[in-house]
């Protein structure tokens, strides 16, 4: 068995998995921070936008980028279980029926259009999803490790499509949108293309499966202080008595809250949770999971909205006795940390507090 990377070591890995993306998605670090996240959570994320902004290619990135085996499946209207699963084939050599394995036996799977398949064929990602393995007539087989599903949807065309029901939805962590570029960045894209010469486009590889895999292992150990976990249950459950919801998230929403917000700690660069990483994760990790009652869409209230509401109306837990729980399961728990500087992260006048490791406690990553 391998030690485990420091905290340090995987924020450092991160930001380099990020500028290696960079290479080729312009201009959208804040998202793709949250894709990360999602990944290094061990979660399955959502992109949801207009065709073109770049959610296919940031899944190969991200593929590239960590070394991972990555398919693709284009889901489309006639696309069958058994198309995304396998099946079995007879063999007329042998005389036996083989197992031929689909496009879901990889590593990082991009379910490119997802609501433009059936819901049969949707379904037959929930238990690649939740459980790691695939069922086929009444035989499983164990998925490889680690198992991520990328997966994009287009929020404006309703022809001949699907719409993901919640129970699905649910599964993916998060749900992550791109946004149109700046002038600027739309350019940059321009001026990418023109200097390459050609269309395709590679990432170098920063690490590997093995790599991954200890990197979400020491995520595992990032302290979260009871007042911020809290934080967590009090937003989940403002949702549900929200007025404009029919429906809040379940304890799973509040549970991609924290887990999210602990890789996304590490990614900027810190080695204990925020009430600001909650906050930075929030609408990725609830936005989906609300349901807004029909009769309030024509006056633009959205499940956004809601979120954002809800998110200026939970008070923010105090960080007066954030840094004695931090400091004391650090020391008791995580692999390289000591107790961090006492003084509140970013007070005025305090110094860049670092812990045993190197990895910043009182600043985030620029």
């Amino acid at each position: 068995m391998t030690d485990l990377p420091t905290l340090a070591e995987v924020s450092d890995r991160a930001a380099a998995v990020l500028d290696a993306v960079e290479g080729a998605v312009v201009g959208k670090r804040a998202h793709l921070e949250l894709v990360l996240a999602g990944i290094l959570s061990g979660g399955h994320v959502l992109m949801e936008d207009f065709p073109g902004l770049g959610k296919t290619l940031a899944a190969r990135s991200f593929a590239q980028a960590l070394g991972l085996d990555f398919a693709r499946a284009q889901f489309t209207p006639d696309l069958l279980p058994s198309d995304l699963t396998g099946a079995f084939i007879y063999d007329q050599r042998s005389h036996e029926f083989t197992f031929r394995q689909g496009p879901i036996f990889t590593q990082l799977l991009l379910a490119d259009e997802i609501n433009r398949t059936p819901p049969k064929t949707q379904a037959a990602l929930l238990e690649a999803m939740q459980e790691g393995q695939v069922t086929v007539e009444g035989e499983t087989f164990p998925l490889a490790r680690p198992f991520h599903v990328l997966a994009t949807a287009n929020p404006v065309e309703y022809e001949g499509t699907y719409p993901l029901p919640e129970a699905q939805l649910d599964r993916f962590l998060l749900r992550v949108t791109f946004g149109y570029p700046g002038a600027g960045e739309e350019w940059e894209v321009l001026r990418r293309r023109v200097e390459r010469r050609q269309e395709a486009q590679t990432v170098p590889a920063v690490t590997d499966a093995t790599g991954l895999i200890a990197m979400q292992q020491a995520v595992e150990t990032v302290t979260v202080d009871e007042g911020v976990g809290r934080y967590c249950v009090r937003l989940v459950a403002a949702t549900r008595e929200h007025p404009s919801l029919v429906m809040g998230p379940s304890p799973r929403g509040s549970l991609a809250l924290l887990l999210a917000s602990r890789a996304y700690a590490v990614i900027r660069g810190r080695d204990y949770v925020t009430p600001e990483d909650v906050k930075a994760v929030a609408h990725a990790a609830l936005d989906h999971r609300v349901t807004v009652r029909p009769e309030l869409w024509i006056n633009d209230v959205s499940a956004s909205s809601v979120v954002t509401s809800v998110l200026d109306s939970v008070p923010v837990p105090s960080p007066t006795s954030a840094g004695a729980h931090r400091g004391a399961a650090a020391t008791a728990g995580a692999p390289g940390l000591t107790a961090a500087k006492a003084g509140a992260p970013g007070a005025p006048g305090a110094a860049p507090a670092r812990s045993a490791d190197g990895i910043r406690t009182g600043f985030e990553r620029p």
